[in-house]
């Protein structure tokens, strides 16, 4: 399926707004994709657009980690909206999510897989695998646990992370850049709310993460979330 194709990454990408993550969950999660995600390391930048996404919707999805309500565990989803919110899984995987919604209504978005732009050879490095040439490109970020890896994303480390700040050395950017197709499926690896169309991914991107789920739409374009000094 054809996609528009994306134009090399400047060097300054300038953080999203708080306002950007204030909104509707699911609203949030189809416009992240196409964004930037970018980790500051001391002597260089890693940057991967933003492929596919999942979105959970606070106290109303049985299958979020806000569903019971607020714990010492899940605090960051209640709280500011744009802080990481990462969680442990399986023993040996970090999941990012970003907390949406405006404070004290928990929502979050997983990200699920990334099309890495730039510092690729540290991404793999930190993956521990080698790689042959751009067809193994895939294996760095498609999957939430192997993104947080080449990332060097980790609980310990980033949990609450404000990313909307430069200043944190992880934070989320646009560069203007819009998918033409956006499809939408179920959410994977979920036990419930398993049918709810929450899954959302840039159509046609070798880098998403599984193509085990149909797609039930693909939503015509989406208008990019405008600042208020834009106007």
């Amino acid at each position: 399926m054809p996609r528009s194709k994306a134009p090399s990454t400047p060097a300054e990408i300038h953080p999203l707004p708080r306002a950007f993550f204030a909104r509707d969950t699911r609203r949030v999660a189809r416009q992240l994709l196409g964004k930037i995600l970018i980790r500051q390391l001391p002597a260089l930048r890693l940057t991967a657009r933003i492929v596919e996404v999942e979105a959970y919707l606070g106290t109303e999805d049985p299958a979020a980690h806000s569903a019971a309500g607020p714990t010492l565990r899940n605090a960051v989803l209640f709280g500011p909206p744009g802080h990481a919110y990462i969680y442990f899984i399986y023993g040996n995987h970090d999941c990012l999510n970003v907390s949406c919604e405006p404070e004290g209504k928990a929502g979050g978005v997983l990200f699920r897989a990334l099309e890495p732009i730039s510092g690729i050879e540290e991404m793999a490095r930190s993956r521990g695998i080698e790689l042959r040439g751009p067809q193994d490109w895939p294996k760095l970020t498609a999957g939430p646990g192997r993104l947080c890896q080449a990332f060097g994303i980790t609980r310990a480390h980033d949990n609450d992370r404000d990313l909307t700040s430069q200043e944190s050395g992880l934070w989320i950017g646009d560069d203007a850049w819009r998918p033409r197709h956006i499809a939408v499926t179920p959410r994977i690896g979920i036990t419930k709310a398993a049918d709810m169309p929450l899954r959302y991914f840039i159509a046609g991107n070798r880098f998403v993460s599984a193509t085990t789920k149909i797609p039930v739409s693909i939503p015509a374009g989406l208008k990019p979330f405008r600042r208020k000094d834009d106007d």
